[in-house]
């Protein structure tokens, strides 16, 4: 009966949405939050100057009815046709670029991890080799391919038997309905009556929480044919070394000087993340409508680049390239991953963009791991690397509660890589198809220090992006020697120890640093 129970412990606690309005907003409010209201009270009577704002993301529903009037347009370009009117090898580019997706119109949804594409490069080498007859050199990618293997297999694994939870839920949503209805004597009765009810053996709490689930109607066909599906793809393509993820382009993903493919369908088969940071950036303040975005002068540009998988090296660092060409001050990175086959590649882009005086934020990830040792690609800190990059953030999610339990629980942490946190939990905004839900995630604190920074660049444009950079890092409240408990470790710790600057993000003190920079200008 134990891995029945443990079944309807799983299903009942995946996908569940966080509580959706009952904190909208805490994050433009006091401390912890960004302070961002009383920051525009500051600056009330100073005129605004719009900040293009690049997405690197799954896409952006850019008919969101929040978002409207804060979607980038690319002026130089004729809508729909069918030329490329401003000969930047981009056909229709209106609003971004979609470099996962065909001339047809057809686009990537699924892709395989970077570790099953890594891991299918290494066995054409190394499948059925005996590592003691390798040479040293080649026994290091010999036990790289091995980890690999053990992962990808301990992770199938996983699905594997979810899949095979999902099935003993189906049985035991027919029969514990009649269950609790012989245990309670009655068949009509409350959920309110079930929940306060005490089931006297493990056979009938099982019975209670299913039940309960169903009354609620988180527990549903719909929702585990949902699951099943969603846990069936990710075999069938994620997990899969053998899915080719690039057959729907027909590119050839090392080469990086294949630029020109994708389409202008900014949006994609799954917009949700995209939208929601986007919303998280930009959102129209004061409307009524879902959550207020951070900055009001801004345009937000939508480059796909990120599909349900892994991301490309080679479509990120296109895409990062294609937003500074075409304007974006800021760029938003909320993704990262564990592997990346083309870090130089991706190293140059990043410095091109350093070069032209962009401003990367870029999410520390959600693995509870210190990226100090095990690296989030991309990241400001490869090992070849000799020039620091000097417009790049990456962010670490803070929550609405105080110490020990600021550092949300799911952060990446890095004493050396990690510069800033920001507000990452339950945050309420925009998703496809005029939506709202709470999400929570690095890949929400992210874009909070992005919008900081459009909206500071914007009311202060002759400050350079990267001091602006530094003022947002530099200029937050501190907390650097108040204990924490450090995800990675789950000890309380000082938060310098899981944070470079030991702060989080805050407008009014941003606010006062640049007032205080273009005085002594």
């Amino acid at each position: 009966m134990k891995k029945k129970l443990l079944c309807v412990s799983f299903i009942l606690s995946i996908g569940i949405n966080i509580s959706a309005q009952d904190k909208i907003n805490w994050y433009n409010n006091s401390r912890p939050g960004m302070e961002t209201e009383k920051a525009y009270k500051m600056l009330k009577k100073k005129k605004t100057k719009e900040v293009i704002v690049a997405v690197l993301d799954s896409g952006v529903d850019v008919e969101h009815e929040d978002l409207q009037g804060q979607i980038w347009v690319n002026a130089r370009e004729i809508a729909g046709n069918g030329v490329d009117d401003d000969r930047n090898g981009y056909v229709d580019d209106i609003h971004g670029w979609n470099f996962l997706g065909n001339a047809k119109g057809e686009n990537i949804h699924h892709a395989s991890m970077e570790k099953a594409r890594y891991f299918n490069f290494l066995a054409e080498k190394y499948e059925g080799l005996d590592r003691a007859n390798l040479r040293s050199i080649e026994q290091d990618e010999f036990d790289v391919y091995q980890e690999l293997l053990n992962d990808l297999e301990t992770e199938r694994s996983q699905y594997e038997d979810y899949l095979l939870q999902i099935k003993e839920v189906y049985k035991l949503m027919e029969v514990c309905p009649t269950m609790i209805a012989d245990a309670l004597g009655k068949s009509n009765y409350t959920y309110e009556e079930l929940e306060q009810w005490e089931p006297t053996s493990d056979e009938l709490y099982q019975a209670q929480r299913v039940v309960l689930g169903m009354l609620s109607g988180e527990l549903t066909d719909n929702a585990l044919a949902n699951y099943e599906k969603e846990y069936s793809e990710k075999l069938e393509t994620t997990l899969n070394p053998n899915y080719n993820d690039r057959a729907l382009i027909g590119d050839d993903p090392s080469n990086f000087n294949d630029k020109f493919y994708g389409n202008n369908n900014v949006e994609g088969p799954d917009a949700l993340h995209g939208t929601h940071v986007a919303g998280i950036i930009g959102a129209k303040r004061k409307n009524k409508l879902g959550g207020d975005g951070v900055a009001t002068a801004v345009k937000i540009m939508s480059v796909r680049v990120v599909p349900d998988g892994d991301e490309h090296d080679k479509d990120v660092a296109l895409g990062i390239r294609y937003a500074v060409d075409n304007g974006a001050q800021v760029i938003n990175m909320s993704f990262g991953k564990a592997y990346s086959p083309y870090q130089k590649e991706v190293y140059e882009a990043l410095a091109y963009a350093d070069e032209k005086g962009v401003l990367i934020i870029h999410a520390a990830g959600n693995d509870a791991k210190n990226i100090d040792v095990e690296p989030n690609f991309p990241t400001s800190r490869y090992d070849f690397q000799d020039v620091k990059l000097s417009h790049y953030i990456t962010v670490g999610a803070s929550s609405d509660m105080k110490a020990p339990n600021l550092v949300a629980y799911f952060s990446n942490v890095g004493a050396e890589s990690v510069d800033v946190f920001a507000p990452g939990t339950e945050i309420y905004s925009t998703v496809p198809n005029n939506l709202y839900e709470s999400l929570q995630g690095t890949s929400m604190a992210a874009p909070m220090v992005a919008g900081a920074a459009a909206f500071l660049k914007s009311y202060f444009p002759e400050i350079p992006m990267v001091e602006i950079g530094k003022i947002l890092v530099n200029n937050g409240v501190s907390y650097a020697n108040v204990m924490e408990i450090n995800p990675s470790t789950e000890t309380e710790e000082p938060f310098n120890s899981v944070c470079k600057s030991g702060n989080v993000v805050n407008l009014v003190e941003a606010v006062k640093a640049c007032q205080k920079y273009v005085s002594k200008k």
